[in-house]
């Protein structure tokens, strides 16, 4: 069984670690891992340069999480982290407080950096860091180019017209948490960039693609827009499923409401699933699972076409993720 993933970092990382429990328990190897083979496609829109290095926080939080070395209580970052790099930079005066690097995930970044200035290609230094964490799942950047998500924002401070300025999401998202009003998403390098080795081909000859309850605009929605994805998702034989990560009309971690809200969506399963689109009608979806809080959307997809399904989706812990997975996969006939 091979199945694509295409992921942004914590909720992606999340359900594809229920994922991969599922698989271990219905399609095991014998040696605690499971025969089928999954492809997550990671969204680098996020990615940035900071005191030198390159930093993929996607890539990291998904290679950390399914290689057991994540954070418990965040969701990102190595688990028993130090700060006495970023402390002692702080002493010089430099730095940002509201983005500090771990000394072990500083790590992590030089490592990266090295390679990548030895002249490896992003795929292929993900290849190495991935020897050591063993994620179990074959984790690849959605492009080698850079391409960076920029915000364009207006300040409110009191003027007419307000002013408007460009930033990194990053800064949009942990400094500001998301409440500068944002005009539009501006995704820096994404017209000359193509997608890594190996990407259009886990789309097309894969049994099932899934999209887990990640950021539809800036992390599934980044991978979606780079160019020939979305053509090779249309057209891929396998079913697209995906998972909302609006709950009775609210995000389910981060600000994913004033990603949308920058779109015109509304903050719904129903608008969601209809922003991707259903693919008989010229979308990318065939199937969409919702929580039991939205059910009374059910009806009203299912009457437009759509395989839709409401169940429990919250993941508060990997027995409960995977049973989300079974259900999304049960959707199109591809449970194991």
């Amino acid at each position: 069984m091979r199945i694509t993933v295409l992921s942004g970092g914590v909720g992606g990382a999340r359900f594809t670690l229920g994922l991969l429990a599922l698989l271990r328990e219905r399609l095991p190897d014998g040696s605690g891992g499971t025969t089928a083979e999954v492809t997550v496609v990671a969204n680098t829109g996020d990615d940035m340069w900071l005191h030198g290095v390159r930093v993929c926080p996607d890539l990291d939080t998904l290679m950390y999480t399914l290689g057991g070395a994540v954070h418990p209580g965040q969701g990102w970052g190595r688990r028993e982290e130090t700060r006495r790099v970023s402390t002692d930079l702080a002493a010089y005066d430099l730095g940002w407080d509201w983005f500090t690097l771990g000394d072990l995930d500083l790590a992590t970044h030089l490592a990266r950096t090295q390679l990548l200035r030895e002249g490896f290609t992003l795929s292929q230094v993900t290849d190495r860091l991935c020897r050591r964490w063993q994620p179990g799942v074959r984790l690849v950047p959605m492009s080698d180019h850079e391409v960076e998500t920029h915000v364009l924002v207006t300040d409110d401070d009191g003027t007419s017209p307000r002013p408007e300025r460009l930033m990194h999401f990053e800064e949009w998202w942990v400094r500001y948490r998301a409440s500068l009003p944002a005009l539009r998403f501006v995704q820096v390098g994404l017209e000359g960039a193509v997608p890594a080795p190996g990407v259009l081909a886990a789309l097309t000859e894969t049994d099932v693609v899934l999209l887990p309850p990640s950021n539809p605009v800036v992390s599934v929605g980044t991978i979606l827009a780079l160019p020939g994805v979305r053509a090779a998702l249309a057209g891929s034989p396998a079913p697209v499923v995906g998972v909302s990560p609006i709950v009775g009309g609210a995000a389910v971690r981060g600000m994913a409401d004033a990603c949308l809200r920058t779109l015109g969506v509304e903050t719904s399963a129903a608008a969601v699933a209809r922003h991707y689109g259903l693919r008989s009608a010229g979308g990318l979806l065939d199937a969409w699972l919702v929580d039991t809080a939205d059910s009374g959307c059910v009806l009203g997809l299912a009457g437009q076409g759509w395989l839709v399904s409401a169940v429990p989706t919250l993941m508060t812990d990997v027995a409960a993720t995977a049973e989300i997975a079974a259900q999304a996969l049960a959707l199109v006939g591809r449970e194991p």
